[in-house]
């Protein structure tokens, strides 16, 4: 199961959102539902937009769809800056990388971090 925390900082303008686990299509669902009530009083192209990846699980291929919605959700809504950051998991940076490239995400940085 996978699960998402949304958290709106107005001071410095960053929505900062933790993704773990596996998500399912109906996980995905309800986080962009809780995504889009989080941004509608929000100027997104005054903010940045920084998400944990690092519990995120590989997504499977019949969930890539609704992976690469939501990178064209965040493209479309403008924000300044996108950071992804993940654990030291090549797969996963590699699914983004490439998810992103595809729906033409320019403003993208993904971050791999090494656990100690």
């Amino acid at each position: 199961m996978g699960n998402f925390i949304l958290k709106t900082d107005v001071p410095n303008k960053v929505l900062n959102i933790e993704l773990e686990g596996s998500f399912s299509q109906e996980d995905g669902l309800r986080s962009i539902s809780a995504y889009q009530d989080t941004i509608a009083p929000l100027n997104t192209k005054e903010y940045d937009l920084n998400i944990d990846c690092k519990k995120l699980n590989v997504t499977a291929p019949e969930i890539v769809p609704l992976l690469e919605g939501c990178l064209q959700m965040f493209k479309k809504d403008e924000f300044k800056k996108i950071v992804l950051t993940l654990e030291n998991n090549a797969i996963l940076k590699m699914q983004l990388s490439r998810l992103g490239r595809s729906v033409g995400l320019n403003n993208l940085e993904i971050i791999s971090t090494v656990t100690t």
